[in-house]
């Protein structure tokens, strides 16, 4: 995508706003009273990374030469973008002291259009970088991966073992998709059992745990986490194949649900190319700040039930997870998950425009859809 002209601005404009949109769905009182075990303020701190993200992008096209999306598939930032801004993110501070302070940028060019009677694009685009550095160097961006934190701890009263939320997040680079994963791990390391559970088969409360926690609330496995996290959370693997190497990989920690969030694709009339029947419908819309459509989906797959370890004088073998697959569900068997919902989000506008065409059914078929207007979210249209 080139940076000059019309297109980048309407795609910054409409995917920002499809991202507010969604902040707005996640923060709405009844659906958070509804969450059950995962809460969607979990996901906050991620789409917060993204905005930040787009927001840099914005500004580092004002000193580079163009900026990519995957227009025919996903429609997000192709991912040699999310490395560039992890890596300006690294030398940001360096970069910094080698580029004037704003002030003098400013007053060099006040003085620069009263001597030439000209605009100072040189200048203008040291001005654009440095302002991108200093927020790159502030801001928490959508790294390729963001490492887990532990989010929640409580204990098992059948089994006295202390369990924990965990969630992290990837830059998927395959498909160009953000996705985050939330899941729910019981924990029977001896040390942690003797740390967090009381006499009486509960959280200890004299243990202050300081939530989130950076990692995994175990510290002797939190660094082999981080590491299965970075190799182990591509969307190519179904979240039942996470779910069964995790359960593989970490005698002791027996995951009994793992949520996935795949964020996208992203229609914007105009600028994607994923869905001709989609983009063609949006382009009708009176407002182009209004022709796009975010659709993301959740996917989960949990433990039916755990085949007990045994213990014998030559080997042992751990406790094992049985996960759910939904094989009478075709779609559902071929994710490789107990259960998925896939939900679209789109302004008021376009959904009239998809009604109106007559299309809205066809489209968003198995879809739960949600329409967004005056700050608010109307869902299951």
């Amino acid at each position: 995508m080139n940076p000059a002209g019309g297109p980048v601005a309407q795609y910054f404009s409409t995917i920002t706003a499809a991202l507010a949109g969604l902040e707005i769905y996640l923060t709405d009182p009844a659906r958070m009273a509804q969450s059950g075990d995962f809460p969607p303020s979990l996901l906050l701190p991620y789409l917060a990374r993204l905005t930040a993200s787009l927001r840099c992008w914005e500004n580092r096209i004002g000193f580079t030469e163009q900026f990519r999306i995957s227009r025919a598939e996903s429609g997000f930032p192709v991912f040699q973008n999310v490395l560039e801004l992890e890596n300006d993110r690294n030398t940001a501070e360096k970069r910094l002291t080698q580029i004037p302070e704003a002030d003098v940028l400013r007053s060099e060019m006040a003085d620069f259009i009263l001597r030439h009677r000209a605009f100072p694009e040189a200048l203008q685009s040291r001005m654009a970088e440095r302002l991108y550095l200093e927020q790159v160097s502030k801001g928490e961006i959508f790294s390729p991966t963001i490492l887990p934190e532990t989010v929640y701890v409580g204990v098992n009263p059948k089994n006295r073992r202390p369990y924990y939320a965990v969630n992290w997040g990837i830059f998927d680079g395959s498909q160009t998709l953000p996705i985050v994963y939330i899941a729910l791990v019981e924990d029977s390391s001896e040390n942690l059992v003797n740390m967090l559970v009381s006499a009486d088969g509960k959280l200890d409360p004299a243990v202050e745990i300081p939530l989130p926690v950076g990692g995994l609330l175990n510290p002797q496995l939190a660094a082999q986490f981080d590491d299965f996290v970075g190799k182990s959370s591509g969307y190519a693997l179904t979240p039942a194949t996470i779910a069964t190497n995790l359960d593989r990989d970490f005698p002791t920690l027996h995951p009994k649900q793992l949520r996935r969030f795949v964020l996208g694709p992203f229609y914007s009339a105009g600028i994607t190319e994923n869905n001709e029947r989609i983009n063609g419908i949006l382009s009708k819309v009176r407002k182009p700040e209004n022709a796009w459509m975010l659709t993301w989906t959740q996917q989960d797959v949990f433990s039916k039930a755990e085949r007990p370890g045994t213990k014998g004088f030559f080997s042992s073998t751990p406790p094992t997870q049985e996960f759910f697959i939904d094989t009478n569900n075709l779609e559902a068997a071929r994710m490789g998950v107990s259960g998925y919902e896939k939900h679209a989000l789109v302004p008021h506008d376009a959904y009239q425009a998809l009604y109106a065409a007559g299309e809205a059914a066809g489209i968003f078929g198995d879809y739960k859809v949600h329409v967004i207007s005056s700050n608010q979210v109307i869902s299951e249209v």
